[in-house]
């Protein structure tokens, strides 16, 4: 029988998330395997009253195009995409990808090129999502190949990822909305305010937020949700961190990275699994190497780490750095082709901002 919180999760998608609302031009960018929630956002976007366009991504199509493509293939930038950044007032995309380590035998050069190539893209993008001009969001359906990254059966991967986003309340609107004022009343503590230290057995770093905005994460942009977030002062970080968490990047996992940072720069890193792929994206260009986002994950309903940042930069008891693009509605500047999530793990740690104590052993304390 089909599960009917699929529809329950194409309404709130629909109407939640995104807002669609009658004329709007609606990009819905879905996996072949998540047919079924597809054709449910679908059929929510029409009776909307939206202008749908479907694209459907074909399975192993990157891997040959990564492999194959010549240096001016690379760097082609698609007219078609661009006019859907460009003009297009939503973007949803439905992730439940057959095998996520298809990208795992490609040069981390060549896919570095193309994402210098996209830059301008990513950078229209973010711009049109701060002014509201474009709304986005991004989820995953449960599938097999997720299941197996989080050590899950189907069964037991289908429940996390419902319960996650509440889709097992009667409202889970309700819930997010409540979310929402929880993570405000954070976000308004740390306004105005600038000096920030992290010190812990994995962190040791110094940033600036003088004049930034944090933006709280309740169900809009990603869902689930639940997190706030910042573009630090670019040239303003200094320090180290370790990430004890796998960082997935194009479905290849990159552990153990350690990042030095000289007034903003990554100037050293290290991992011990796949370093040329991370050197690579730090070198895509001079923006790669700086901040462009510090999260806190204030969801503590999700405590198993899965290799999906969607659900892992949530979890509760962890901050998120993101070298490469700064969000515009933080106020942060840095621009890249690259935004690459890395976690970090905040148990027996603590940050103070100006001074005071805002965050310890994994939970805020104000």
């Amino acid at each position: 029988m089909p599960d009917n919180r699929i529809s329950k999760l194409a309404r709130v998608l629909v109407h939640y998330s995104l807002e669609l609302k009658p004329g709007q031009q609606f990009l819905l960018t879905a996996d072949p395997l998540a047919r079924d929630l597809t054709l449910a956002v679908y059929e929510e976007a029409i009776k909307a009253g939206a202008h749908v366009t479907v694209m459907q991504p074909l399975p192993g199509a990157d891997e040959i195009f990564f492999k194959h493509a010549s240096d001016e293939q690379l760097e082609y930038v698609s007219p078609v995409r661009k006019l859907m950044i460009d003009t297009f007032d939503a973007t949803l995309s439905l992730g439940a990808p057959e095998n996520r380590r298809t990208l795992a035998g490609v040069d981390p050069k060549r896919m570095s090129r193309n994402q210098k190539a996209n830059q301008g893209i990513m950078k229209t993008y973010m711009e049109r999502a701060a002014k509201k001009e474009l709304r986005w969001c991004v989820t995953v359906i449960p599938n097999n190949a997720h299941a197996q990254d989080a050590d899950m059966s189907l069964a037991d991967y289908t429940e996390f990822v419902f319960s996650a986003g509440m889709l097992n309340e009667e409202d889970p609107v309700a819930f997010w909305k409540k979310e929402g004022e929880r993570q405000r009343r954070l976000a308004n503590w740390l306004a105005g305010r600038d000096r920030v230290n992290i010190k812990g057995s994995n962190v040791d770093l110094s940033l600036s937020i003088k004049e930034r905005t944090f933006v709280t994460a309740d169900g809009k942009y990603n869902f689930p949700d639940g997190e706030i977030f910042t573009g630090p002062v670019e040239d303003s970080v200094n320090g180290w961190v370790r990430f004890r968490y796998p960082a997935i990047y194009a479905g290849q996992e990159v552990t153990d990275i350690e990042l030095w940072f000289e007034n903003g720069k990554v100037v050293r890193e290290q991992a011990s699994k796949n370093q040329e792929l991370l050197t690579a994206m730090l070198n895509t260009d001079p923006g790669a190497r700086y901040l462009g986002e510090w999260g806190i994950g204030t969801n503590y309903g999700i405590q198993k780490f899965t290799k999906n940042m969607l659900f892992d930069e949530k979890i509760g008891g962890t901050i998120h750095l993101a070298v490469g693009a700064a969000y515009p509605e933080t106020g942060g500047k840095n621009q890249s082709g690259v935004h690459w999530d890395m976690l970090c793990d905040m148990a027996e740690s603590e940050i103070s901002v100006d001074g005071e104590l805002f965050y310890q052993n994994g939970k805020p304390v104000i």
